[in-house]
């Protein structure tokens, strides 16, 4: 199964796992594309809603795709109050719109999954002219040194190929995306803001978030159960809950003139 698709089997752990946005973000991406009520936006890969209802509470109208059933079918139960908000199921890849339609195409911890040759280049020509793309992640940030060293155990023993960078960071100023983005002809020099922020865990609801990650959801289901069960006893040793730290990087960008 590609990675991607994994996340609709727990859609509802998915919602109630998964950290939200820092508001400030969706302030500085609506102030950036100077949008108006009455702009269109496209969301890609909007999951369970988490990041469509920051902006949805800013009164845009927005369409927001997912080839995800289940993620959908949550999405639309958080998403009642805000009939301005429509969704599709699909991918990004294998939608079709009428071009220059979107004065914002935005893309919450999703923009990775979507094909390279296809990431900045339809989103360019969906875009209406000076129309603008925010692609965001968060970022976690490795944990406190008393749990680094027994985690980097656990890891060793269970998931060894997990033990490295996590996949968001991808999202990193130093990762592939932000350099690909500044190198782009379909985009003018984009604008980064970090926000840094932080998140109580318990053993439960760490392991819990873990769970929805779809470098673990492929594991075996025996190493899987194993290495969650440490990590969480690890957790438990050492506190009640502990403060994961995380960066949510944003990318800002306007269509360029010539596209």
């Amino acid at each position: 199964m590609e990675q991607r698709f994994t996340f609709d089997g727990v859609a509802k752990l998915y919602d109630s796992a998964r950290p939200l946005y820092p508001d400030a973000l969706f302030t500085d991406t609506i102030e950036f594309a100077g949008l108006e009520p009455s702009d269109r936006m496209l969301e890609i890969g909007c999951g369970t809603g988490q990041a469509t209802e920051g902006f949805a509470r800013q009164g845009l109208s927005i369409l927001a795709i997912d080839p995800g059933e289940e993620l959908l079918a949550v999405a639309r139960k958080r998403l009642t109050e805000f009939p301005q908000v429509r969704f599709a199921q699909t991918t990004f890849e294998a939608w079709s719109a009428e071009q220059g339609g979107f004065k914002l195409i935005a893309a919450a911890q999703s923009f990775h999954w979507v094909a390279p040759e296809l990431r900045l280049a339809k989103s360019a020509a969906l875009l209406a002219p000076r129309g603008a793309l925010a692609v965001f992640g968060s970022v976690p940030m490795p944990p406190e040194p008393k749990f680094a060293e027994r985690f980097a155990d656990i890891y060793a023993r269970h998931a060894p190929q997990l033990s490295g960078p996590p996949v968001e960071s991808w999202y990193l100023p130093d990762g592939p995306f932000a350099g690909q983005l500044r190198q782009s002809d379909q985009f003018e020099a984009p604008t980064e803001h970090c926000y840094r922020w932080s998140r109580s865990h318990t053993a439960q609801s760490y392991t819990d978030l873990l769970r929805t990650l779809s470098s673990y959801r492929l594991l075996p289901e025996g190493r899987k159960e194993a290495l969650l069960a440490e990590l969480a006893d690890a957790i438990a040793a050492q506190s009640d809950v502990f403060e994961l730290h995380y960066e949510t990087h944003l990318y800002l960008a306007r269509r360029s003139n010539e596209t």
